[in-house]
């Protein structure tokens, strides 16, 4: 998983809240407000003046009415895909496909989403930035304390635990095998938390930079917008190859555990998985029909 900026991840990312709610009662009214809650996240980074709200309240808005008319068909198709594929055993390669597929729907979101990237990120002001870089450090005291201060075997724990509950909204209740399988991948995992800092810190700091370079009057529009896209790409991919690798490497593993906890999962787990991936298509067959 890439870790986007706040506002790179308020404005495109937010909008695949509608996957994280995927597998809880919550996801209709959830993506019904998503624009909202995708303001307030971003509210908390940037703390906006009454001006600037209004701005970002209609960005999210109009983005929000693209991606359910044009989007949620595209999330549908996935969700029928994993639904055929649930009946039987699947691959680690089938597993990074359906991720893939949905690195792929990002790429449209991001285009959809610049010009309001560029255009919000122009009217931040230098209260704006100084609450971002207050927030980083906070962010990033949390984000020590739940990862980098944790002896191995808590670390461990912390992980497979993180993955189980994502996995049971799918599955329901894993078995002891599904469990045990997942404490044993995350115990050999390559997962480097100070590793992990170091490239959130870079991001975080990469963010503020280029924030800093759009408020320079003399910029044009076309300056602008290669600026925020050079942020994006690098977002998407950081310029630390030895990073990059790291991060393909968890990719692999995530896919190569999520085949397997599926691979042993009981019949009565696939037919709940099969159950929930027919009932989330519906629910976004709904929303994508309201106007």
């Amino acid at each position: 998983m890439t870790h986007a900026s706040p506002l790179g991840r308020g404005i495109i990312g937010a909008m695949l809240l509608a996957l994280a709610l995927v597998g809880c009662s919550a996801i209709k009214l959830g993506y019904s407000n998503l624009g909202e809650l995708s303001y307030w996240w971003l509210d908390g980074y940037f703390d906006f003046d009454d001006d600037q709200a209004r701005h970002v309240r209609q960005e999210l808005a109009r983005l929000h009415r693209w991606h359910r008319q044009d989007e949620l068909p595209h999330l549908v198709r996935t969700l029928a895909r994993m639904e055929q594929m649930a009946a039987g055993d699947v691959t680690a390669e089938q597993v990074c496909g359906v991720f893939d597929e949905l690195r792929q729907r990002l790429r449209g979101l991001r285009e959809q989403a610049e010009p309001a990237l560029v255009a919000t990120a122009r009217r931040l002001t230098p209260a704006n930035l100084a609450q971002l870089a207050s927030k980083h450090e906070r962010n990033n005291r949390e984000w020590r304390r739940k990862w980098l201060r944790l002896p191995p075997h808590e670390l461990t724990q912390q992980r497979a635990k993180q993955f189980q509950e994502h996995a049971e909204r799918l599955y329901g209740s894993l078995e002891p095998v599904q469990r045990q399988v997942l404490h044993e991948h995350k115990a050999r995992s390559v997962f480097d938390p100070a590793r992990a800092l170091a490239e959130r810190q870079r991001r975080q700091a990469d963010l503020r930079l280029t924030l800093e370079q759009l408020q320079a009057p003399e910029l044009d529009a076309g300056q602008a917008r290669a600026l925020l896209a050079g942020l994006l790409d690098r977002a998407e991919r950081s310029p630390d190859a030895v990073w990059e690798r790291h991060q393909e490497q968890l990719v692999r593993e995530h896919c190569a555990v999520s085949a397997r906890i599926h691979n042993v999962a009981s019949p009565a787990q696939r037919d709940a998985a099969i159950s929930r991936l027919r009932s989330w298509q519906r629910d976004l067959i709904e929303l994508a029909g309201r106007t």
